[in-house]
Formats: structure tokens, C-alpha cells, sequence
């Protein structure tokens, strides 16, 4: 089975400004299809900028909405895939999600945000119920969960007993929490037996600070690419060899004793 190669945009677009940040998804597209990439990974709420405060509801729009249609184009016209995060409007809820387009531009997967952080989130949001929502690409199966979900240990543990082999997580991950991309993903990756990708915001926005430091992390605990503070665009491989590989030789998912955990829930 051939490597997945996965750019992972690391900017915070224009706040506000959706046509601007179709416009700079497009360019990322472009840059990464010709790379040689499969799949484009962009930061969480990334259609409109994170801090957009009581804006929400007016930029949310449905999964299928004018903004999915415009992407699904781009995928389509750059032959990748390409997952995106933004406010997403079902009737009169608003949630955060991230959906993922395939390279014929079609959606494959669309997930809302489980474990929402702070006050603004909460205010904002209503959090999805459904844990794990996966897709196949490229011959793996790809999960997705964004930003906070991921320090959940329950949330990534659920994706690696459901057959997730990469977890997509679009982030906004804010000083002083950068342990989080520096240290605790890796360990996901590691404990769950599954490539993790967490792709995050850049500079200030609002009240926020967004720390980047975007990576790609294998299931051997490597941390296979690594985004720097400002606005870039890295690539990393997601090597199906390697996860069954590290998957024989790591036997922590074997050797679970599921009896004993029935306390946790």
C-alpha cells in the first residue's frame, strides 16, 4: 500500500473573511497537489477565523453549504483531498466541525466537535455527540477529532479500537498550552498505535494567542514533521508499512483488560 503524503497548512487565514481564506486554501491545494500530497489538513475554524465572537452565527453555514460546494471545486480541480473546519449550521444549532472533501470532491466525513473549551466555545456551540467519525483514504482509515478532544486519552483510544489508522485533528491550540503539539500528541500517537496530524493556528487573533507548532506524529512516538510558530505549510508520509510494523511490535492494545476499566465509565 503506498504512503499517504499529507500537507498540513499551518495559517490563521483572514478573520472574518471567508471568500479570503477559500482563496488561501486554494493556494495551499495547488502547492501541496503538486508536492505530491493526497490529502490537505487546515487548522480548526478555519473558514472564518477562530475569534469571531458573536459573528458565529451569521458565518455558520450547512455542510453543504456555498463554502463546501467551493472547496469540493477545489478539491476536485487540484486532485486532493482536503479537510477544513468551520462553524457548521443544522437548523438553529451552530457546531464546530471539521469535514473532509475527497479528491473527487465529494464528502467523505463530517465531525463536530465532542469536548468544546472555554467560554467562547461553550457560548457558541452545541457539542456533537457522536465520537468517532471516520472515512476511508488512500486505503487507511481516517478518523477525525478537533483540537481539545484530542487531550482526551478516551476519545483517541476510541478511534485506535474502531480501526482508525490516521487521526486528523485541525486545532487552534493557544499559549500557554503548546505542551500539547509538543509532547502530549506524540504520546497519543504512541499509546493508540495510530499516526496523529495536528494542525493548528498561528499569531494572535482576538484574546487568543495561537502557538503553531503543527505535526505529524507515527505510532512509534517520532514526531515525523514539525511546523515552526509562523505561517507554513509542512509535509510528512503516512507509511502503512511502519503502522503495521509498530502495531505487531507494540502490544498495548492486546494487551488491554477492558474488565478492569468498567469504572472509568
Amino acid at each position: 500500500m503506498p504512503q499517504l503524503r499529507t500537507a498540513l497548512l499551518q495559517s490563521s487565514g483572514r478573520l472574518g473573511d471567508v471568500a479570503e481564506n477559500l482563496k488561501v486554501l486554494e493556494q495551499a491545494a495547488e502547492r501541496a497537489a503538486g508536492a505530491g500530497a493526497g490529502l490537505l489538513i487546515s487548522p480548526e475554524m478555519f473558514l472564518t477565523g477562530y475569534a469571531i465572537g458573536e459573528d458565529v452565527p451569521r458565518l455558520a453555514e450547512a455542510s453543504d453549504g456555498m463554502s463546501a460546494r467551493a472547496i469540493g471545486e477545489i478539491a476536485r480541480r487540484h486532485g486532493i483531498a482536503v479537510l477544513y473546519g468551520y462553524p457548521e449550521r443544522d437548523g438553529e444549532a451552530v457546531y464546530n466541525s471539521a469535514q473532509l472533501i475527497g479528491p473527487d470532491g465529494a464528502s467523505l466525513a463530517n465531525y463536530r466537535k465532542t469536548h468544546l473549551f472555554g467560554c467562547f466555545e461553550q457560548d457558541s456551540f452545541v457539542p456533537g455527540d457522536v465520537p468517532v467519525v471516520q472515512a476511508e483514504l488512500g486505503g487507511l482509515t481516517v478518523g477525525i477529532l478537533i483540537c481539545y478532544d484530542v487531550e482526551f486519552p478516551e476519545n483517541v483510544r476510541a478511534h485506535a479500537l474502531a480501526g482508525t489508522d490516521f487521526l486528523v485533528v485541525p486545532t487552534a491550540q493557544m499559549h500557554p498550552f503548546q505542551f500539547v503539539a509538543e509532547q502530549l500528541v506524540p504520546v497519543r500517537a504512541f499509546e493508540s498505535q495510530m499516526y496523529v496530524a495536528y494542525v493548528n493556528r498561528t499569531g494572535p487573533e482576538g484574546e487568543f494567542e495561537f502557538v503553531g507548532l503543527s505535526c505529524l506524529a507515527s505510532p512509534d512516538g517520532v514526531t515525523r514533521t514539525r511546523a515552526g510558530r509562523g505561517e507554513e505549510i509542512v509535509f510528512g508520509e503516512v507509511d502503512p508499512e511502519l503502522l503495521a510494523a509498530s502495531r505487531e511490535n507494540n502490544p498495548y492494545l492486546r494487551d488491554r483488560r477492558p474488565g478492569l476499566y468498567a469504572s472509568l465509565v
